[in-house]
């Protein structure tokens, strides 16, 4: 059945689609937001919501299902822990000049990786966009955490030690190039994982990558991120920037720095071992009498955050260590603790 076959809004509701075939689309109609075709079917099994049906496409109905826009956010935090994208669709004509369809766009998308609205996020644990990549003979990672501007990357010389970083990490999102080569070497928990995106492999070319970076942060190199030379760094992190710029519609200038680190400084733990270990992550899959959860006596939400990404890659660097140990010394020598927990909770988020 053509597109000139359907009602004009149903025409405007295709035309929309089409251009973000990937994600759930947000229809807005009046108080509700509607979703038609595969979006309704998949809405409503992930989201537990009736699907009903409206008008016909081909001589069958068309399968329909909505949420009240007023309650959104619950039905969008849902869809971003399940690993699913949304695109956004409001009204912005005026119903009263349109003469056909009232005009709507996309005015943003939210994916599990970029979320920055208080209400999509879960406090308690870090919400991640990763990219990673193959450059030559090495390995880059980078991720970038949206709501706080945290953006680092690593270079690895082995899978095995890529895939032990995404493990730690548990990102929200994860980019991969959409290169069969590259993927071809990734297991099936990583390519089955939800929140996998496979982005055009042309976004992970060094060199463009390399220019955005540095337009970016405004600087004639990447010498002060300690990253100028290290190729699969440059590209994981470029892509992580153009990715989050083009889903959140900002230049995300208050990302002032990229910081590089190096994996020699921490233990490194494999997916069984981490998983033995249950640092945060039970053996259910839950969180309850892990090493964090019996650990976390945080004043909080940030420290509890802090304290998951401390214990998650375990130190093995004496000098910061011993550094951590220093402060604790202090602080307790001092008695300070009580009053420093007071202070604590009355900063917020």
């Amino acid at each position: 059945m053509t597109k000139t076959s359907h009602t004009p809004m149903m025409q405007q509701f295709l035309a929309i689609k089409a251009e973000h075939p990937n994600h759930l689309l947000f229809y807005r109609m009046g108080d509700f937001y509607e979703l038609f075709f595969d979006d309704a079917k998949k809405a409503s099994e992930l989201l537990e919501i009736t699907l009903t049906a409206r008008g016909k496409s081909g001589g069958e109905p068309i399968p329909m299902a909505g949420i009240p826009h007023h309650s959104a956010e619950g039905y969008l935090a849902k869809l971003g822990k399940l690993g699913e994208s949304v695109a956004i669709c409001e009204q912005v004509g005026d119903p009263a000049n349109s003469k056909g369809p009232v005009e709507r766009k996309v005015v943003r998308i939210i994916t599990p990786g970029t979320l920055v609205e208080e209400a999509l996020l879960d406090d308690k644990h870090e919400n991640l966009l990763v990219a990673i990549t193959q450059q030559e003979s090495h390995y880059g990672l980078a991720y970038l955490e949206v709501s706080s501007g945290r953006f680092e990357t690593t270079q690895l010389n082995s899978l095995n030690q890529l895939l032990a970083e995404v493990e730690r990490l548990k990102p929200s999102e994860l980019l991969v190039p959409d290169d069969d080569l590259f993927r071809e070497q990734l297991p099936q928990s990583i390519l089955n994982r939800p929140g996998l995106v496979r982005y055009p492999s042309w976004h992970f070319d060094v060199s463009s990558c390399r220019k955005r970076l540095i337009a970016h942060f405004q600087t004639q190199d990447l010498v002060a991120y300690g990253c100028d030379t290290n190729n699969a760094s440059i590209s994981s992190a470029g892509v992580i920037l153009h990715y989050a710029q083009s889903m959140l519609q900002s230049d995300l200038s208050y990302i002032a720095s990229l910081h590089t680190y190096a994996t020699t400084d921490t233990l490194v733990l494999d997916a069984i071992s981490r998983r033995n270990l249950e640092i945060d992550t039970n053996l259910s899959g839950g969180t309850s009498n892990t090493l964090a959860a019996i650990l976390d006596n945080t004043a909080t939400a940030m420290g509890s955050r802090l304290l998951k990404r401390w214990l998650n890659p375990p130190l093995r660097n004496r000098t910061i260590i011993n550094q951590r140990l220093d402060a604790i010394e202090t602080i307790l020598a001092n008695h300070q603790d009580d009053e420093l927990r007071l202070t604590l909770k009355q900063v917020g988020d």
